[in-house]
């Protein structure tokens, strides 16, 4: 199953290696430099095939947890002051994504969105110290009956050029329901109150609306 944001580039991606080999068998007589563009051809289309995968999670909802947005490691674990929406001290968990990653960005907690918004901005590497508030990101924040206000950030990294995100103020929406995605190599920043259990540690692999990340 791929996502949707894939569908177009999937089918100009397959169009064009399509006639790239044609035009390799009918203009090329050389039959190893014809099998080279063919082997290429076909490991980059299953390269851009797993890129936009999108598996199916069986998500078992739960309003005292917060579950892990996106696939990949936990590059940071610390107390920030978040500038943007609560203007205090948040305990911040981040976690980078590769470009072998599935990048589909999901909903960390239940509730209604009370904030949604597109920051237009740089692309430094997603692991740079500044890349939260200097790089292009959307900032989304969930309210949760029990776990209170949950704040995600998708940070665009040094490869990812396009941010997409579904989330609109006042959309009620569902914990593992699919909230938007990254194209390429990226990082999101999850913002827990102080004195939130967080139930990974750094360097851990996480897998997105499965991890739990934190319990309240």
């Amino acid at each position: 199953m791929f996502h949707k944001e894939g569908h177009k580039i999937i089918g100009i991606t397959i169009l064009l290696f399509v006639v790239i080999n044609l035009l390799s068998y009918y203009f090329i007589d050389t039959l190893w430099i014809q099998q080279a563009i063919l082997a290429v051809s076909i490991i980059l289309a299953i390269l851009v095939l797993q890129f936009f995968r999108n598996p199916k999670r069986a998500v078992v909802t739960n309003d005292n947890q917060v579950v892990a947005p996106v696939d990949g490691k936990v590059v940071v674990i610390e107390e920030v002051f978040e500038k943007e929406y609560f203007k205090d001290k948040r305990l911040q968990v981040s976690i980078f994504m590769s470009p072998i990653n599935v990048h589909v960005t999901r909903h960390p907690v239940s509730g209604k969105v009370a904030y949604s918004k597109y920051h237009p901005g740089k692309y430094l590497v997603a692991w740079h110290p500044k890349s939260s508030e200097e790089n292009e990101r959307t900032t989304v924040v969930v309210d949760n009956k029990i776990a209170g206000k949950i704040l995600y950030r998708q940070i665009a990294g040094a490869m990812a050029k396009r941010i997409v995100n579904y989330a609109e103020e006042g959309q009620e929406v569902v914990q593992g329901s699919d909230s938007g995605f990254i194209k390429f190599g990226s990082r999101v920043d999850v913002l827990l109150p102080i004195g939130t259990k967080v139930d990974v540690k750094l360097n851990q692999k996480v897998k997105g609306g499965l991890s739990i990340l934190a319990k309240v």
